[in-house]
């Protein structure tokens, strides 16, 4: 038989009456005595096979075809009987009758079946990823993936960048997560360290004069797993020489507004994108990604219960902590049994950003507050925090009282919380938000130091580099997230480039001259050689195809993902591996070496 003329996704009613080819996987049976039916798919689509007694050979093989063999068929294409077609697929009109039909590979008994609409577990789908992977709905996300890195290479070539790749065994560095380490047979007992990113690389190629460089990089993490995570990842990199803030957000901004223009049905965001302060989206979100798809702002009430006589809140503000709130729409509509099961649900949402307690008063619509703490209140006070937190009839708020950051946190996590749970969130939105001025540093209480709030090589404000030694945590960075309903999209900064700046970082940092020589040497003395300002920024393509694919976790949008024990139950990765390999590697002695 001929090899493949069409796809299973192409044929239209102008196709009838040619004969053709088709190669795929049988994804339904259907007897009907003497026709048999097979929808056979490829990547492409689907395409309804007609197999009758008038093709004996290709019947007799249509009575042993089962889910998933693989086969090839040639017929001749026409028109489906009227009333009889799918308006579902896009070949619905149509029809291919079986002159032939070959069984190219039988498939024994499916662990799952393939199609979208399964519930099975993870483990399961990862240990047989390659069957997952045949699912319409994965397939969809591989090649939205592929277009989406395609599209993101023609914008940055339309830009003038360079593809450059970098190392991907290169040294062992402190730049925040822990490294995955490969040892060296040829140098014993040394290691390189897979890239956390190629973060100093794309700055030494600011060095050597390629203005404008980006990569699609792979990236190897070894930390704690989430929806979110994988300990090997992949990022759009990007550097640019001679350019501020504005330049790389300006940049970065038209690729994400074409990306969702040309990948999904929603209407593309306007530019520019919103922007807020860290500080303001701390105090207004809880968070430094907000979600600004709903409302429901913190609000800061220490002014309005400064002569509160509620024990508690005047104990916090006496103490110099913080009391904040936010208001639940429609919650006080509750019965008094389901008010307080919510309730309950909410405090441990705060309780694990370390919060105390939650404390809540509502606003009936009608009758009096079922809220046990609204007599402790004036008149005024409710009527003050009711306005400031603008709750109507029906509406509860919600207070937390404690330090600043606890009150921040516990309060952006249930703000969170309430706009899943009261349907705030329409579907289909793709809502963009750049976060500036992030602090420079930020101070790690179980060790005592200071630590980069995004890497060290990041710049500080100029106006407030005299405050570095003085000062460390009134100091700003040239440093910008951009957000997409409310995940981390990527970060990136303008970028230390004097030597004595550098240095003067990695002191406040707590390297001594000897290690930060030891560790960045390279960097420091390239320094010295010219060294242009520059700036850029890395995006989580995993993340962004997660997000413009509709998922909710990057796994759904990678071919071979680990699951949240970082293993792979395909291959059975990681792995131990022979005594052999160790020994040759100098991890283990050899029994020559243990009897000397």
């Amino acid at each position: 038989m001929s090899t493949r003329t069409h796809t299973c996704g192409d044929l239209r009613v102008a196709d009838a009456g040619q004969e053709v080819v088709l190669n795929g996987w049988a994804y339904r049976r259907r007897d009907h005595g003497t026709i048999v039916f097979i929808d056979l798919r490829d990547r492409y689509g689907v395409t309804q096979v007609v197999i009758t007694p008038d093709t004996p050979e290709a019947h007799e093989a249509a009575q042993r075809v089962r889910s998933e063999f693989v086969l090839t068929v040639r017929g001749a294409v026409r028109r489906r009987p009227a009333g009889m077609e799918n308006a579902g697929l896009p070949t619905g009109e149509v029809e291919v009758v079986a002159s032939e039909l070959v069984v190219e590979n039988p498939a024994k008994p499916l662990p799952f079946e393939i199609r979208d609409d399964l519930e099975t577990n993870e483990f399961a789908r990862l240990r047989y990823r390659y069957l997952d992977l045949r699912r319409p709905r994965l397939q969809r996300n591989i090649v939205l993936r592929h277009r989406a890195v395609k599209l993101m290479r023609d914008y940055l070539d339309a830009h003038h960048f360079l593809e450059i790749e970098t190392p991907i065994l290169t040294k062992s560095t402190p730049e925040g997560a822990r490294d995955y380490l490969v040892p060296s047979r040829v140098h014993p007992g040394k290691f390189y360290a897979l890239p956390q990113s190629p973060q100093q690389f794309k700055q030494l190629l600011m060095v050597a004069g390629f203005d404008r460089y980006f990569q699609i990089a792979r990236c190897f993490r070894d930390e704690d797993l989430r929806a979110d995570r994988q300990p090997e990842f992949t990022q759009l990199d990007v550097e640019m020489s001679f350019v501020g803030q504005e330049d790389v957000i300006g940049l970065i901004s038209g690729l994400c507004r074409d990306l969702v223009a040309e990948l999904t049905g929603a209407e593309p965001p306007s530019l520019p994108f919103p922007r807020l302060t860290y500080a303001e989206a701390m105090a207004r979100y809880g968070s430094d990604k907000p979600d600004i798809r709903f409302g429901l702002e913190l609000q800061e009430l220490g002014d309005l219960l400064a002569n509160t006589g509620v024990g508690f809140l005047k104990a916090a503000l006496e103490a110099g902590n913080a009391v904040k709130a936010v208001a639940a729409p429609g919650l006080a509509g509750l019965s008094g049994t389901k008010l307080r099961e919510q309730v309950k649900a909410y405090e441990e949402v705060v309780r694990i950003y370390g919060a105390k307690g939650l404390a809540w008063l509502d606003y009936p619509a009608e009758g009096g507050p079922k809220s046990p703490i609204a007599k402790f209140f004036s008149a005024a006070e409710l009527a003050a925090i009711g306005e400031r937190c603008q709750a109507g009839p029906g509406d509860v708020v919600f207070m937390v009282a404690d330090t600043a950051k606890v009150v921040t946190a516990a309060l952006g996590e249930l703000r969170l919380r309430l706009g899943r749970d009261l349907n705030l969130i329409a579907p289909g939105q793709f809502r963009f938000l750049w976060v500036v001025d992030f602090p420079l540093v930020d101070w790690n209480e179980d060790e005592g130091r200071w630590d980069a709030m995004h890497h060290p090589f990041t710049s500080p404000k100029a106006e407030d580099l005299a405050r570095m030694a003085s000062d460390p945590a009134s100091v700003r960075a040239n440093a910008y997230d951009i957000v997409l309903n409310g995940i981390e999209l990527g970060g990136g900064s303008i970028r230390i480039h004097q030597r004595e700046v550098q240095e003067r970082m990695f002191q406040l940092l707590g390297h001594s001259p000897e290690a930060a020589a030891a560790k960045f040497g390279h960097m420091l003395d390239a320094f010295e050689f010219g060294t242009p300002p520059h700036g850029g920024i890395a995006l989580g393509i995993d993340r962004f195809i997660m997000l413009l694919a509709g998922e909710q976790s990057i796994r759904e949008v990678i071919p071979f993902p680990k699951n949240q024990q970082a293993l792979e139950p395909m291959t059975g990765t990681p792995d131990v591996v022979d005594k052999a390999q160790l020994e040759l590697l100098q991890l283990v002695s050899t029994a020559k070496q243990d009897a000397a």
